[in-house]
């Protein structure tokens, strides 16, 4: 029997990546390619091989404005850049081999919306009432649930129940800014990373040096456009730092946006007839963690349904008259995931371990796959906007 470090090891195959239905699936990606010109280029998976669609993007951005996308995907002749299996192998090596898969957006904004589930809204309030100490948490969970006496979740966000939900608990010394985007009407719509900084299936991601309360948040993706139309979806992890944020919200910034800390993929799955927001919005998003250091295993799941607020309407609190986005942007959706289970002693919840190996996965997208590093370890961010655009010019 193969121990659990041996287990790490083991790559996956396109199988374990690939969304279930991968033969009707409208997948669109980028891949780094070595060559003339090295840099990323465009790709949609076909019959078990990549191909580079560069010539209708060029950008992933470009693509996705595309009236004819399900087409292109479907149909534009471009070359092979090999079996999907080779990528996926190439992904999982360290450092990765050429070619490999990256993120799949590139010049989008990178947005996310927070405190859109319940669970999740009661540990972001333990968070800042802890001030950043795990070991407050829990006499925390329990006083806040005796205050509250009410299920959240059935709560919808600006309604009249919430206004009177707010009342009573101002009057008992428990509201939070955290309740006020939870369950007022207004979503919580942050900048989680910089255009072209967020790592693909099979980075490393990143935490920062500082924090010792932390934790993957696996969410969906939503892929949209400038008109903000929503053309498909992936998988993310919003890399979180309980301690920092739980300090004071006002290091959201801190909290959130670090080297690697944002990873997407494994791939865009196209909105067509198999796959549109109705799948997303019933989907369930599972996550597994496996520590290779200590033999630690957690899994959790977070369900769609359980959202307080309707995916398109995070989409229109995000995109309109009063802002656009040009270039179109990725939204993470939120998560109900918020592990709380002892790893290191009682008391302590849960934090990670570098090394972890972390693996979100939903049928209809598949499974995006990252260990876990320190930020100020990892490979530094080079590839900005303006290499993109020396790139494309060479091209």
């Amino acid at each position: 029997m193969q121990s659990l470090s041996q287990a790490l090891s083991q790559p996956l195959s396109s199988k374990d990546v690939l969304p279930r239905d991968a033969d009707r699936a409208l997948l669109v990606g980028r891949v780094w390619q070595e060559g003339e010109h090295p840099g990323p280029v465009l790709v949609t998976v076909r019959r078990g091989q990549v191909i580079d669609i560069t010539e209708f993007g060029p950008t992933m951005a470009d693509l996705l404005e595309r009236d004819d996308l399900r087409d292109v995907v479907q149909n534009a002749r471009g070359s092979s850049l090999g079996h999907i299996d080779t990528l996926v192998a190439n992904s999982q090596t360290v450092p990765a081999k050429a070619p490999y898969l990256l993120a799949p957006c590139d010049v989008q904004a990178v947005k996310a919306c927070g405190v859109t589930f319940a669970v999740s809204l009661l540990e972001r309030v333990i968070e800042e009432q802890a001030g950043g100490d795990p070991a407050r948490a829990k006499a925390l969970r329990d006083d806040l649930q005796a205050v509250i006496g009410t299920d959240l979740s059935r709560i919808v966000p600006g309604s009249e129940e919430a206004t009177a939900l707010k009342r009573a608990l101002q009057e008992k010394g428990g509201w939070s800014q955290y309740m006020e985007v939870g369950i007022g009407p207004d979503a919580e719509v942050f900048t989680k990373a910089q255009p072209l900084s967020s790592v693909g299936f099979g980075t490393t991601v990143g935490l920062h040096p500082s924090s010792k309360w932390n934790n993957p948040e696996p969410e969906i993706v939503l892929a949209v456009d400038s008109q903000g139309r929503v053309r498909g979806a992936t998988l993310g992890n919003d890399v979180n730092l309980r301690d920092v944020e739980g300090r004071s919200a006002l290091l959201l910034g801190k909290a959130k946006d670090n080297n690697a800390s944002c990873s997407l993929g494994p791939f865009i799955r196209v909105f067509d007839e198999h796959f549109d927001i109705d799948t997303v919005r019933a989907s369930q998003v599972s996550l597994r963690i496996e520590g290779a250091s200590d033999g630690f295993v957690l899994e959790g799941t977070s369900d769609m349904r359980e959202i307080s607020r309707d995916p398109l309407d995070l989409v229109r609190q995000t995109v309109g008259a009063h802002h656009q986005y040009p270039d179109g942007f990725m939204l993470f959706l939120g998560t109900m995931f918020s592990p709380i289970e002892d790893r290191d002693g009682e008391g302590q919840g849960f934090t990670h371990h570098l090394e972890d190996r972390v693996s979100i996965a939903t049928p209809s997208l598949g499974t995006l796959v990252n260990s876990v590093g320190q930020s100020d370890k990892l490979p530094p961010w080079t590839f900005g906007i303006r290499e993109l655009m020396r790139h494309l010019a060479r091209r």
